[in-house]
């Protein structure tokens, strides 16, 4: 036979077994029997069974027609003879065999029907110990004439029979790890087809309003496991389903795993679901319950059965008895809801293994069996026959909740969830807004309107609200408009609790040189009033007026050195009072206001000169202590500096927990991962590892970075789906120290494809070495995206999905600059983010105070994005070239997320917008807070300026003949422009524009005319006087008349000119023409450069 078997585990199983037996007492039914017995028939009805379970946990497989006796001496097997070549291969092992008696291999005889090999078995039963009493598995009875023969020579034998069930359970029940193993890809296939196949399903049931039985369902689930995609690269023909899958909705609910599934229509109310996939003959389960338009009851008592679980899975733990485990989810029921303790369902699981249910290890009120390490449960919490209050329909008035998993006992932790879906509620929940009940609302309230108000006031309320009905802008700039009243009501809470609260300045540390005297070194350079470099103190000796006076590198701002003819020059520059510390703000000089008085004395700089030539009688060039001197000072001041930066860094920062590591190698890994920022210059390649309470990343060479779970503001997984890598980002809510500085942003990816192409090769689409690059490609995208899912559902069910990883939305995502290339910035569920390029783009949305739009005008192509946090004193962030067209979408996109946006056509000096609030915030917002940034804001008082102006102002004569004058310095475009408006009657309803005949004739006359352009320099003159009349008198530009009080016409300007003219114009008219003249358009030229100061002026 091709078939192996394990023979290491064979004997080490078989070695467990004999040991058990041996120190079996008594009172336990091992310790009665003389020998054990386990026969195994063929019966495809029986699916589990004892006899079976034990010969797959020995050998791995099952074999049928098969009789084997372990007696005190010898292991006797019967069976065929191909059955018994396979069994051969334990013999060759028997060097393991310690403690195991050795093996006798009989085959079957069907000549005489095997009367020969059983009085063979039956004689070496009755030498075992006193050869009376028979361990044997009591419920297994299996069909056909092999076993009935058996059976029939057993009983001439005269033996009592024990049943030895339990005691065998409880030998296979703590896993190896083979067997956890095969358990965790049971459960992993399970979640899988829960998640990518029956939530789906249902939700497109749902969708849809389908009629689907819940046997259909049910079916569905066990043809998803032929799907390659589900099954991940497990071999097909060594998974099934443990059981058919049960699928209850509808009011009809049975909490236990013995029933079917009805042919009774799925009811859109609570629908249980309890299915588990076996693999490799092991065992999973999963139960959830999915709930659509839940009551508030309904989620209050979901949210309470996840306690439950939470609680029962606290105390399984090593050495803890069963019944004691049911017994305390009983008591946390009576002491937070006593009222469902009649809902409960009897049991909360059970053992699984080889066998799905294993019933002489039952978590319920009588079982006093003890846990043991290794095991694995099925752990099921339930309410039956609940009441669904206000409910209409009968399927709606009864409902259950059931939840399950599969878990792994530890010694004093408490399981280990092993199927990774997530359960809270806001993952099964579903919400439908019901069209057809909003539809019979409406005709309700219509027909009390005709009872009360009659027909002729319906048809009017419907006209009026038809009227009134509002466009999604017009709701945006309501939400904006509450939203604004918001913020500057928190934010004036906010900066009231900060009252009173001094900022402490960053004074940097006065450094002494020596604390006491006979720390001074005494070298022969400072006796002599040489400079002397004290490394140790890291102190410069300097000579002064004769002393040696010391100087802490500190002090020193910078030193340089020249060469001038024969002398060399040394020059130190010191800190002193009103001089800068450096780049880095908040650095304060001690004292600031300190003078040059007696008792303080600042030395501001020193030059010491030396000659370059040797000195006759020491043969020394004496510049050579200088540059010594220059050069130990520059190192020492380096380093110092270094030391100070680090120091800095570390600055700040918040202790961290100590990484509790997981000794377990079944821990969530992904390998081959880099990490940015790097941890050294060169990027290095490592593996990230989930244990207890954090990640640890350790690279090839040994390097460890560990972020704790609960230092995590943001888990973002980046999908391959159109970029070059993969990535896990955290943005943390404390920096971290490692590569000697700080960082609040890590990042793990991994590059799926080329980043760069050889674009000098000839490349041809059907090149089939391409083709195959293009497939190994998608296969490797397919295979990484795979293998980060399960790493993140792993993790989620690690920390009980308190750390949650988000996706970004990339439909929702717009192109900006946000550092110094253009990026997809894309949103997720809290925060704007964009990951693939280093430095990455974070923000948390929930400190955004609001955003401000820049550079927003028709005319440009790109606008700004500046985002104002909460905390003013941080600086404000920018995105740059957003292209236009993403504008209305980042609007919506913001209003969704309650965050306040405003708009305008200038770039603003935010720091100093930011500093004049911080320098008085009450006053900020006693004068209207960010109103400021509203583009009605401004308009509005013009506006308001500009009908005083229409009111009062009465223009003279003589400034209207000045006008006149001026208008005719303007150059000959605006000539021309003022004939072609001058040319049209402004004043009419009707306008008519000129036909193609009329254009050509015009333009041969503009040709003529150009030629004689000095003869007609004077008619023209006199026309553009008369043009400019005639515009002035039918445009409303220079009318002598005082302004009509009558109202505007409604034909008015769509354009209004962004820039506004500090000098009002007196040529107003109650007639607004879609037409400017061109005096008015003159003006607003004239009074560009002047309005754009006064509009910064208001800023």
């Amino acid at each position: 036979m091709s078939l192996s078997v394990d023979k290491e585990a064979f004997y080490r199983r078989m070695k467990r077994l004999y040991n058990v037996w041996k120190k079996a007492g008594d009172g336990d039914a091992m310790g009665k029997m003389d020998a054990m017995v386990v026969a195994v028939g063929m019966d495809e009805e029986v699916v589990y069974a004892k006899s079976t379970s034990i010969q797959i946990w020995l050998f791995g497989y099952e074999l049928t027609d098969t009789v084997m006796a372990l007696c005190e001496e010898q292991i006797i097997f019967l069976a065929s003879k191909k059955k018994i070549e396979f069994l051969k291969q334990l013999e060759t092992g028997s060097e393991n065999a310690d403690g195991v008696p050795p093996m006798t291999l009989l085959t079957r005889d069907k000549s005489d029907g095997n009367k020969a090999n059983f009085a063979k078995l039956v004689e070496a039963l009755k030498a075992s110990k006193k050869g009376k009493t028979m361990g044997v598995f009591t419920k297994d009875n299996f069909p056909g004439e092999f076993m009935d023969s058996w059976r029939a020579a057993l009983d001439k034998g005269g033996f009592e029979k024990v049943d030895i069930s339990s005691e065998v359970a409880m030998i296979m029940a703590p896993k190896e790890d083979d067997e956890l193993n095969a358990m965790k890809k049971a459960c992993q296939i399970t979640a899988d087809v829960f998640t990518k196949h029956f939530k789906e399903q249902i939700m497109e049931i749902i969708d849809a309003d389908k009629r689907v039985k819940h046997a259909k369902i049910a079916d569905s689930l066990e043809q998803a496991l032929e799907d390659k995609k589900i099954l991940a690269g497990a071999d097909p023909s060594s998974v099934e389903m443990c059981y058919p899958a049960i699928i209850q909705s509808g009011g009809n609910y049975n909490l236990k795993f013995s029933v079917v599934s009805d042919k009774n229509t799925l009811h859109f109310g609570a629908i249980t679901c309890a299915f588990g996939v076996r693999y490799k003959s092991y065992c999973s389960n999963i139960v959830r319950t999915m709930l659509v338009n839940p009551s508030d009851e309904m989620q209050e008592n979901y949210n309470f059965l996840m306690e439950v679980e939470e609680e029962v899975l606290s105390h399984l733990k090593h050495e803890a008895k069963l019944c004691d485990v049911y017994e305390a989810a009983i008591k946390f029921i009576k002491e937070k809801k006593p009222e469902l303790e009649s809902k409960f369902i009897k049991n909360c699981g059970f053992a699984m293994g080889i066998e799905f249910r294993e019933g002489s290890l039952v978590l319920n009120a009588k079982n006093t069996a003890k846990l043991r390490k290794g095991m694995v449960f099925n752990v099921n919490v339930g309410l039956q026959g609940m009441t669904k209050k206000g409910a209409s329909k009968n399927e709606e008035k009864t409902y259950a909740l059931f939840v399950g998993d599969t878990v792994q006992v530890n010694e004093d932790s408490p399981a280990t969830l092993l199927t990774p879906v997530k359960k809270k509620f806001k993952s099964i929940a579903i919400f439908l807004k019901n069209d057809e009940d909003d539809e019979e609302e409406e005709e309700e309230e219509e027909e009390k309107e005709d009872l009360l108000q009659g027909r002729g006031a319906r048809s009017a309320v419907l006209q009026n609200k038809l009227r009134d009905e509002k466009t999604a802008e017009e709701k945006r700039k309501e939400h904006q408009v509450e939203l604004a009243q918001k913020i500057n009501e928190e934010a004036r809470i906010r900066l009231s609790k900060r009252k009173g609260e001094t900022v402490k300045q960053k004074v940097r540390k006065s450094n002494v040189a020596y604390k006491t005297v006979s720390q001074v070194p005494k070298e022969p350079d400072v006796r002599d009033l040489r400079i002397f470099v004290d490394k140790k103190y890291e102190t410069v000796i300097l000579p002064v007026f004769g002393v040696p006076t010391p100087y802490h590198i500190s002090t020193i701002k910078n030193i340089s050195m020249s060469v001038e003819g024969d002398y060399t020059y040394l020059r130190i520059n010191f800190f002193c009072p009103g001089s800068a510390l450096g780049r880095n703000e908040g650095n304060v000089f001690p004292n600031p206001e300190a003078t040059f008085v007696k008792e303080l004395v600042y030395l501001k700089e020193l030059t010491y000169r030396a000659s370059n030539q040797k000195n006759t009688a020491t043969s020394v060039v004496p510049a050579n202590n200088l540059n010594t001197a220059f050069r130990i000072i520059k190192d020492v001041q380096k380093k110092f500096k270094t030391r100070e930066a680090e120091e800095k860094e570390k600055e700040g920062i918040v202790k961290q927990d100590n990484l509790v590591v997981n000794a377990n190698k079944s821990n969530p890994k992904l390998k081959d991962l880099y990490i940015r920022p790097n941890i050294v210059q060169k990027r290095i390649q490592g593996s990230l590892e989930a244990h207890v309470n954090g990640f640890r990343f350790t690279s090839v060479r040994g390097d460890k970075v560990d972020i704790l779970y609960n230092n995590i503001k943001h888990a973002i997984f980046q999908p391959c789906d159109g970029e070059m890598i993969i990535c896990l980002h955290f943005h943390l809510k404390h920096a971290i120290m490692f590569g000697k500085k700080r960082h609040r942003d890590v990042q793990f990816y991994t590059e799926v494809g080329e980043i760069t192409t050889d674009l000098g090769r000839h490349q041809n689409m059907h090149d089939r070495d391409d083709l195959y690059a293009e497939q190994a490609e998608r296969e490797l995208r397919h295979k990484l995206k795979t293998a980060f899912k399960t790493f993140i559902e792993k993790v989620e069910a690690i920390t009980k999905e308190e750390l949650e990883f988000e996706v970004p939305f990339r439909e929702l995502g717009f192109y900006g600059v946000p550092n110094r290339s253009t990026v997809l910035l894309q949103p997720t569920s809290s925060c704007m983010v964009s990951l693939v390029e280093w430095p990455v783009f974070c923000i948390s949305l929930d400190e955004i105070e609001l955003i401000h739009f820049e550079r927003v005008s028709f005319h440009l192509k790109n606008f700004d994005m500046v985002f104002i946090f909460k905390d003013y004193s941080r600086k404000v962030e920018m995105v740059n070239s957003v292209p236009m067209n993403s504008l209305d979408q980042v609007k919506e996109w913001l209003n969704s997320c309650d965050i306040k946006y405003t708009e305008g056509v200038q770039s603003l000096n935010w720091t100093k917008i930011m500093k004049t609030i911080n320098d008085d915030p009450e006053g900020f917002f006693e004068n209207g807070g960010w109103s400021f940034l509203e583009p009605e804001s401004d308009s509005e008082g013009d506006d308001d300026d500009d009908e005083e102006g229409d009111e009062i102002y009465e223009p003279s004569g003589s400034e209207f003949e000045e006008e006149e004058e001026s208008d005719s310095e303007y150059s000959e475009d605006s000539e021309d422009a003022s004939e072609d408006w001058s040319g049209e009657d402004l004043g009419s309803d009707e306008e008519s524009g000129k036909d193609w005949d009329e254009l050509e004739e015009e333009a041969r006359r503009a040709d003529r005319e150009s030629r004689y352009e000095d003869e007609e320099e004077r008619p023209r003159a006199g026309r553009r006087q008369s043009s400019h009349k005639s515009s002035s008198k039918g445009g409303g530009g220079g009318g002598r008349h005082k302004p009509s009080p009558h109202k505007p016409s409604p034909h008015k300007s769509s354009h209004k000119s962004s820039h506004k003219s500090p000098h009002k114009s007196p040529h107003k008219s109650p007639h607004k023409s879609p037409h400017k003249s061109s005096s008015q358009k003159r003006q607003r030229k004239d009074s560009g450069g002047r309005s754009s100061s006064k509009k910064q002026r208001r800023h």
